[in-house]
């Protein structure tokens, strides 16, 4: 009766068995295992769909049950350069989400070695509008080689995404959103301007444009006092000059 009580009371087999072990102050034959053969068998039927129930209750409240992530491949895969920042077009992607109360997102993409960023608001938050919005950033960064990124369902079909950048996608180990620690970075500098529990729609996209550009104007220690902005823009004009080298000499 104290079991199905407080299975009833939505207690876990676990905590119960330990509960009742404590109060006999004895080695007690019930287990976690025992009061789930118990659920599971004919007598335990009625609270099996009780328990089924409250989950799919849970799964309502919380939003659906999240997919798998298959064919990723892990941060440990990583070319040498993109650990090293030795060169630019290695980046990280997050996103920020609206408060409660608002809607849409706000996509950072994060150089690794210039730290120069982008920001893309996507109001409708699906994965082709995800994708889009990373379009539209790879034709403003050309440059990009590789993305890193956490498990978010919103990277699905990473497989495909990949085809269509012609990047290649690794992703952070789950729960170590540390290993992207440059755009986490990027992330608590844009929580200066919008704080969490924001609503992201009430944001204009000028308003992102002016962020990204303060963004990538901040002088930065880890760039010797440089600014992004400056970075990418010797990078870019050192290949250039290379470029006209070659020219030069085919001619």
């Amino acid at each position: 009766m104290f079991i199905e009580t407080k299975l009833y009371d939505d207690q876990s087999p676990r905590a119960i068995a330990k509960r009742i072990r404590k109060r006999e102050k004895r080695l007690s034959p019930i287990s976690k295992n025992s009061i789930y053969r118990f659920i599971k068998s004919v007598y335990g039927r009625r609270i099996e769909a009780y328990r089924a129930k409250q989950k799919r209750r849970r799964l309502r409240r919380h939003g659906k049950r999240k997919k798998s992530l298959e064919g990723r491949t892990f941060i440990d895969q990583r070319p040498l350069s993109s650990n090293k920042r030795s060169c630019i077009g290695h980046a990280e992607a997050d996103f920020i989400v609206s408060g409660k109360s608002g809607k849409g997102i706000l996509l950072v993409v994060v150089d690794r070695k210039s730290r120069v960023a982008f920001l893309e608001k996507i109001l409708r938050v699906t994965i082709p509008n995800v994708h889009r919005a990373l379009v539209r950033i790879k034709q403003r960064f050309p440059e990009m080689k590789t993305i890193t990124t956490d498990n978010d369902i919103l990277f699905q079909h990473h497989k495909q995404l990949e085809k269509l950048l012609g990047v290649r996608i690794f992703f952070c180990h789950p729960y170590h959103s540390w290993e992207k620690g440059s755009v986490e970075n990027t992330n608590k500098y844009i929580r200066k301007f919008v704080p969490k529990g924001s609503d992201l729609s009430r944001y204009s996209s000028q308003f992102f444009r002016q962020l990204e550009d303060k963004l990538n104007r901040r002088i930065m220690e880890c760039l010797d006092y440089r600014t992004p902005t400056e970075v990418l823009a010797e990078s870019r004009k050192r290949k250039q000059s290379r470029l006209n080298g070659i020219a030069e000499r085919k001619k």
